[in-house]
């Protein structure tokens, strides 16, 4: 069973920030971050299109450049990480999911990723098209289909962009879907699950994983129902 700390530990520290990871990794097996580039065509952390609802500025992240967007505060003191910054961090220590927000930045991605690859690292999005990519980009890579929309066949469209993974959200699982991935060798990795009724229920239908907001609070719970679990290393 894997604990992905979503946007490093969104529950209880400033999302997508290093704080947030350091929380993150105390727990989780793998922590996840949302990348989007600056003006200038840096990678850098951060879940929204604009600035405003996680910083002390305001306007789109394509009108910063690295210098102007390190001025903001994302909370508690911190500032946006790039994604260099995440990569020196958890290397190592923690695995690394990386969502693309942004089809077409795939290989800008790549390039900072290569310098500095984590010791397990799953490329994830939305956009089917960027999960190809990510793939075609990193071969030899763990890639993932996220979808919160109601698909006829996320298996299907999953397998033809040739990803190892999906990650439906809570409320699109099911049994037959587990069944379906599993059949087909893909794990299935939910989000974003938080409460102890949610996770038994995850835990019935067999995932392999889930997001959480509170890494460290769903670790315990599952070691106190005896589930096997990896050791963070971080």
């Amino acid at each position: 069973m894997l604990i992905v700390g979503h946007r490093g530990a969104k529950g209880v520290e400033p999302e997508n920030t290093l704080r947030a990871l350091r929380r993150g990794m105390e727990c989780a097996d793998l922590v996840e971050v949302d990348v989007r580039l600056t003006k200038d065509g840096i990678p850098i952390v951060i879940h929204d299109a604009t600035v405003d609802r996680t910083t002390d500025g305001t306007g789109p992240i394509k009108g910063y450049t690295i210098e102007e967007i390190k001025k903001l505060d994302a909370g508690r003191g911190e500032t946006i990480p790039t994604l260099q910054e995440v990569l020196g961090l958890v290397r190592g220590k923690t695995g690394l999911v990386v969502e693309i927000k942004e089809p077409g930045t795939e290989a800008i991605i790549a390039s900072v990723l290569m310098d500095q690859m984590p010791e397990r690292l799953i490329l994830v999005s939305f956009h089917p098209e960027s999960v190809a990519m990510a793939k075609r980009l990193f071969p030899g890579v763990q890639a993932g289909l996220i979808y919160s929309q109601n698909i006829d066949d996320p298996v299907g469209l999953a397998r033809s962009v040739q990803a190892d993974l999906i990650l439906p959200r809570w409320d699109r699982v099911s049994r037959e879907v587990v069944d379906q991935a599993h059949s087909a060798g893909l794990l299935v990795v939910p989000w974003i699950l938080n409460d102890e009724e949610t996770i038994g229920k995850a835990l019935q239908l067999g995932v392999d994983g889930f997001a959480s907001d509170d890494p460290c609070a769903v670790r315990r719970y599952l070691q106190g129902r005896g589930v096997e679990l990896h050791v963070p290393s971080g």
